[in-house]
């Protein structure tokens, strides 16, 4: 039984120490005897790996200590070095001092000079970025620019070469602005795409192809105008590219260098029609009641002029020709030359009756129209007045310009409609007076009729 429990606690012991004594202890014991040596030869391995790692911590604490000793003397160089680096400091900053004092005592009065070449410099640089010179001698304010970055320093001087140069810049720029010259650049159109063209440039003022396109520049391109300038300037812009010599018109606009507003200007100026359709749907209206009146008043005097020249024919024949008025009231009395006085007066006005509405048709059309036209515009006018007005209520009025473009389209509709009523009223009189005259003349002709008759029954 004590054997059992020996051999027990032997084997709890081996799993023990087979645990922490490696591989060596893994194996299976095939007797006590074994188990022991096992357990020895464990015990031997695992003295050995402790006394190696023993080894090993010693060495690494020595290393350790060479390493902060060595990082200790690092240390006091590098603070050495930081002395002297900051004595050296000191040292050139009252070395620069002295050279800046130095540098001023020899300058003296080219001190201001230089001040002044800068700041002339400076601006000639701004006005060449925006010189339409610039399209054709580009590339000139970076040398203004770096100058003027050179002589911002203190330690650098601008030779006599530059000099010479910034003044050479100053003179060809005062020419340029005086020069009509024509030369060959990139051209963007209004589509974006880039072509080389000829293109002239009148001073400083304007660009324009030699179609007579103007163009713009800006930062360093140039570009057509999306929309040119109404009227005869392209084509004294196109004459000016094509002449050789001699005084030509042409269409300058002295705020070019400057954005153009004169240009812009008249390039946005609307149209006529354009100004017609600001008149909207009132304006339409009115455009083809005018339209109806100009052709009903032609038509009328047409028909009117021909039945003029009939009655004239009329007034030189014996005998009544029934193809005008004249012809058909001398047909009455033709029929009846024998009624009395009273009832063919009677009968030739009523012939009178019967024309006088055939000769004055259309001309209480053309009256109605002209009196409604004015009305019209009015009507287009107030509406107009009425959007512009609630524009301002929900947008403001901070800006009087597009305020000002509003009320301004809101009275394209008076002017269409006094555009209407003035011509209308004019052609209704010319057409009123035709039909007059020729009514006048049936008056007169009737009249002679009756007195020629009684004087007859009179004599018989």
């Amino acid at each position: 039984m004590s054997v059992k429990i020996v051999k027990a606690a032997a084997l709890a012991l081996c799993g023990t120490l087979a645990l922490s004594a490696g591989s060596a202890l893994a194996q299976d014991a095939q007797s006590l005897d074994q188990l022991l040596d096992f357990v020895k030869r464990g015990q031997v391995a695992e003295s050995k790996e402790n006394r190696a790692r023993e080894q090993r911590f010693a060495k690494d604490k020595a290393n350790q200590a060479a390493a902060l000793k060595q990082a200790e003397a690092e240390r006091a160089r590098e603070e050495q070095r930081s002395a002297e680096l900051e004595d050296a400091f000191e040292e050139n900053e009252l070395l620069i001092v002295a050279k800046q004092k130095q540098l001023q005592e020899k300058l003296g009065t080219l001190t201001e000079l230089f001040g002044h070449l800068t700041s002339a410099s400076g601006d000639l640089a701004s006005n060449i970025e925006v010189s339409l010179a610039s399209a054709q001698f580009p590339g000139r304010e970076t040398f203004l620019r770096e100058l003027v970055g050179k002589m911002s320093g203190a330690d650098t001087l601008p030779s006599i070469e530059e000099i010479e140069r910034v003044w050479f810049e100053l003179m060809r720029e005062t020419r340029e602005t005086g020069v009509v010259t024509t030369f060959t650049a990139q051209v963007a159109s209004p589509a974006g795409e880039r072509a080389e063209r000829e293109v002239l440039r009148v001073g400083a003022f304007n660009v324009v192809d030699t179609n007579g396109n103007y163009l713009s520049y800006d930062n360093g391109t140039l570009m057509e105008l999306p929309r040119q300038p109404a009227g005869p300037y392209t084509g004294w812009a196109a004459d000016l590219a094509a002449a050789t010599g001699g005084l030509n018109t042409f269409g300058i606009d002295p705020t070019g260098p400057t954005g153009g507003s004169f240009l812009a200007a008249i390039i946005d100026t609307p149209t006529l029609e354009e100004r017609w359709h600001q008149g909207g749907y009132v304006g339409y209206a009115i455009t083809a009641v005018g339209i109806f009146a100009f052709l009903l008043a032609i038509y009328r005097m047409f028909v009117l002029t021909i039945v003029g020249g009939k009655v004239n024919s009329q007034l030189k024949s014996d005998k009544a020709n029934e193809n005008n008025p004249l012809g058909r009231v001398l047909k009455i009395h033709e029929d009846n030359p024998t009624m009395d006085t009273e009832t063919l007066e009677l009968k030739l006005s009523e012939g009178i009756l019967k024309e006088t509405p055939k000769l004055e048709s259309g001309l209480t059309l053309l009256k109605i129209i002209a009196a409604v036209a004015p009305l019209m515009g009015l009507l287009g006018t107030v509406t107009g007045m009425i959007i512009t007005f609630q524009a301002i209520t929900i947008f403001g009025a901070g800006d009087p310009k597009a305020m000002a473009g509003g009320i301004s389209g809101a009275l394209i509709t008076t002017v269409l409609g006094l555009l209407v009523a003035i011509p209308t009223v004019l052609l209704h009189t010319i057409v009123n007076g035709r039909a007059q005259k020729v009514i006048h003349i049936l008056d007169e002709q009737t009249t002679g009729m009756i007195a020629e008759h009684t004087e007859a029954n009179l004599r018989s």
